[in-house]
């Protein structure tokens, strides 16, 4: 039984040194700038084509969906509340998330995994330079930066998708659809969608490198362990957002 639950463990060890090193590297130098600004372009301006065609989709599909549910009752002007209340708590943060997972958590465990392989990881420790602070920080910090962007962009293009919808197949006036949009949305609402994006990119980054830096075997490795940072981080990102979905809920009741 043991025997079992040591290897468990010790991912779960290593994972956490991973990420208090990570977060220690952010007060110490160099910070290696270039590094987070070239991360910054991969991740952030690389990922705005799925994220951008996702959520438009969504947004088409709820107010597609929301709008036929709410015209028996005669209250098709309220779509627009529907759709951004959604697309901000909810759908969109974990949409782009794990669009982000899919194509950057898979991308950085490959490239590191690829690094580690080939011993390019080794000679850099000989040389003075350490691994997490020059690979593993600048991509948390990149990933930290874009998410919450990609997220807004998300929800904004799937409130167009939406509004598209819904002025086409319901009549719905474009002026009445936005002013609902904005009206339903608090500060709360923004705080949560901006909140919940922020820490899906530290399971996303982290993650990412830390089954990279694991990788062993060759290429068959590198493979394995680009499936397991995209499972990984799409599991994880949704128990986060039960986590984080349950304590907003709580202070919302208070």
């Amino acid at each position: 039984m043991l025997d079992i639950l040591k290897d468990p463990v010790k991912a779960i060890q290593e994972f956490y040194d991973l990420t208090g090193r990570s977060i220690r590297n952010l007060l110490r130098k160099p910070h290696y700038v270039n590094d987070i600004l070239l991360q910054m372009d991969s991740i952030g301006f690389g990922s705005i084509p799925i994220v951008a065609f996702t959520g438009f989709f969504s947004g088409v599909v709820m107010a597609m969906q929301m709008g036929r549910s709410l015209q028996p009752y005669g209250q098709t002007s309220r779509t627009g509340t529907f759709v951004s209340i959604i697309l901000v708590r909810e759908l969109g943060p974990v949409l782009a998330a794990v669009m982000v997972a899919g194509r950057n958590a898979s991308g950085i465990a490959s490239e590191l995994g690829s690094m580690r392989v080939t011993e390019q990881i080794d000679a850099m420790r000989a040389l003075g330079t350490d691994p997490v602070q020059k690979l593993v920080t600048p991509r948390m910090i990149a990933t930290a930066v874009m998410l919450p962007a990609l997220t807004v962009l998300d929800d904004f293009i799937g409130m167009v998708g939406g509004w598209i919808m819904s002025n086409y197949l319901f009549g719905l006036p474009t002026r009445q659809y936005w002013t609902t949009t904005w009206q339903a949305l608090g500060w709360s609402d923004v705080g949560q969608g901006l909140l919940k994006p922020f820490v899906f990119s530290f399971a996303i980054s982290l993650i990412g490198c830390y089954w990279g830096l694991r990788a062993s075997g060759g290429t068959q490795g590198v493979g394995r362990a680009t499936t397991q940072a995209m499972v990984w981080a799409s599991i994880t990102i949704f128990l986060l957002d039960v986590f984080l979905g349950k304590i907003f809920i709580s202070q919302m009741a208070q």
